[in-house]
């Protein structure tokens, strides 16, 4: 017991400390622009929370060995989770069936995103994260599910959002995947970047950009979506890749709140081709709330 609840304090404080659950902040936001109730909120995000320590322990739990060998982690919680992997198995079976109990209890669309979310990220710890192309739609997909917290499931308007968060969650990735690069070749993992290479990379980075750009003016603002763009003025420098990870992740965040600050100001988003207020739903997702 003593080594379960150890292995999953670890892992929260170290993801918190290098802010790894910004997906808990997505979906605090979207429960702003949807003006949810502080209990239904305040539940969500307990929920949220310990999904991502789930998610984030399954990661661990498969990369131990790498990461062991990897000279920028903490070797003591490492070599802690090594020496207890029977107990860390058991804490994710023992969270998952906390979670989806708590889940079908409060509403049935928080078990949606354990199921998407927990999925997702064993299926990217497993296999897809040394599978190029892959690991970036992955992330795309978790960028998609983990906010699933965040909002009743027949909400348009919390559909429109996380569409968004997904996009933005392909950029980090990928710049993520670079940051990486140099531990994942040595280790023989082929990621995204590993494939296409530093400069490949940085393309697929600006491409997502300008395609983000363009969904928040087309479905969220249509006067904030193209500020997005700012962040292609941003210049990735030899060896600091860590730098521009930070510094997309704030432009694209401030970016994002502006966003959802407007849908809370006004009552509705405002993009070119589509507009919706929180009321607006989809009456055959009703059977999740």
């Amino acid at each position: 017991m003593y080594a379960a609840l150890k292995i999953l304090f670890d892992v929260a404080f170290f993801r918190l400390r290098r802010l790894e659950m910004a997906n808990l902040a997505a979906a605090g936001s979207i429960m702003l622009a949807l003006r949810m109730d502080f209990l239904d909120a305040g539940v969500r995000l307990a929920f949220g929370g310990l999904l991502n320590v789930l998610a984030y322990l399954t990661n661990d739990y498969f990369d131990v060995d790498q990461d062991l060998a990897s000279p920028n982690k903490d070797h003591a919680k490492v070599a802690f989770l090594k020496a207890h992997m029977r107990a860390a198995l058991w804490a994710q079976i023992v969270l998952a069936a906390i979670l989806a109990a708590a889940g079908l209890a409060w509403s049935p669309g928080l078990v949606v995103a354990l199921v998407t979310g927990a999925g997702i990220c064993w299926l990217y710890s497993w296999k897809l994260k040394h599978a190029p192309y892959l690991d970036v739609l992955a992330m795309i997909v978790w960028g998609l599910t983990m906010p699933l917290v965040g909002f009743p499931l027949d909400s348009v308007l919390g559909w429109c959002l996380i569409g968004q968060l997904g996009l933005s969650s392909a950029v980090f990735e990928s710049i993520q995947v670079i940051r990486d690069y140099d531990e994942d070749a040595r280790s023989g993992v082929r990621t995204t970047a590993v494939r296409l290479g530093e400069r490949g990379t940085l393309l697929l980075i600006r491409a997502l950009m300008v395609t983000g750009a363009v969904y928040a003016t087309c479905l969220l603002s249509r006067w904030l979506g193209p500020l997005l763009l700012a962040a292609l003025f941003i210049r990735l420098k030899t060896g600091r890749a860590d730098r521009y990870w930070n510094q997309v992740r704030l432009m694209l965040g401030l970016g994002w709140l502006a966003i959802v600050g407007r849908i809370f100001w006004t009552g509705s988003s405002d993009g070119l081709l589509f507009s919706a207020g929180p009321g607006r739903t989809i009456p055959f997702l009703a059977f999740l709330n």
